[in-house]
């Protein structure tokens, strides 16, 4: 279930950076530990880009397979700062220049003396949004939604989704446990089933909003407590059932027992079991030696 929801100051997080978020010890963070950021200059290494980040705290500088890259320059002009301690983002985002709604930060590079970077944050009140507070939350009319680009909010989410097929009231971004950094999946909940028949039978959409235009898969979110909606659990002895049907005819759980019976009726035989894929469930980080 999502970790907090907005109210109804609803599209305040769509442009702002709210001093606002989740209580640690009696401090109020913000932001996720992991800052994007681009437009590096080519001649910036890892080290160059340490120095110039160093000053608002422990940090590891980090960019995609970097393990296999056996470079020291980041390959495609962007890396991710990975920080020791939220304080030292929201330190980072204070001395920040804005233009135009984003954020910049000058580091010198031998080709220049001082290069503006893009800084871009995760704001952590940007992971849920509450599109219809009037509506009850029913997570069996919540789909998943893989290939999210990382940039886009929930409140950018729910809206994208409300666009193709109404009646949204939900929208959630799946961040990763330990940074609380978008995975590139998220949830949306509908308040209608028909509005949800029509997300799941999709399977792949395009997805536009601003200058996002990606095409994204969409999929029932399998829940992991259901008990079988045929028996009830008594021919499983009350354990959760493994097997989700999202075919227009069922969209029910149903225990193995549950599944072959019903699944060996003529015009069912073809229908595909979905279960909770690995992929799905957060998994934890090894902490970092700073």
């Amino acid at each position: 279930m999502a970790s907090h929801l907005l109210n109804n100051s609803l599209l305040s997080g769509l442009t702002n950076y709210p001093i606002s978020g989740f209580a640690n010890g009696g401090h109020i963070e913000s932001f996720s530990r992991k800052v994007f950021v681009g437009g590096l200059p080519p001649d910036s290494d890892e080290n160059d880009i340490t120095a110039s980040f160093r000053q608002f705290g422990p940090l590891i500088v980090d960019w995609p397979h970097k393990a296999e890259t056996k470079t020291s320059f980041p390959p495609k002009g962007y890396c991710f700062l990975l920080f020791q301690d939220e304080m030292s983002v929201q330190k980072l985002m204070e001395a920040c220049q804005e233009d135009d709604g984003k954020f910049y930060w000058c580091i010198p590079s031998t080709s220049t003396k001082d290069k503006p970077v893009q800084i871009r944050p995760w704001s952590l009140i940007d992971s849920d949004f509450l599109m219809d507070a009037s509506q009850p939350l029913d997570l069996r009319k919540t789909v998943f939604v893989g290939g999210v680009p990382r940039p886009l909010k929930a409140a950018e989410l729910a809206i994208a989704m409300d666009q193709l097929y109404g009646n949204v009231c939900y929208a959630g971004i799946d961040t990763d446990p330990e940074l609380k950094y978008p995975k590139g999946a998220g949830r949306v909940s509908f308040s209608t089933q028909q509005s949800y028949i029509s997300a799941i039978s999709a399977r792949f959409v395009q997805l536009q909003f601003g200058d996002i235009d990606k095409r994204v898969e969409v999929k029932p979110y399998v829940l992991d407590d259901q008990l079988c909606d045929e028996c009830q659990g008594q021919k499983s002895a009350g354990k959760s059932a493994p097997y989700y049907c999202a075919n227009v005819a069922c969209l029910q759980y149903y225990c193995e027992n549950c599944w072959v019976q019903i699944h060996s009726r003529p015009g069912r035989e073809f229908h595909k079991p979905l279960v909770k894929e690995g992929a799905d469930r957060p998994k934890s980080i090894p902490p970092f030696k700073w």
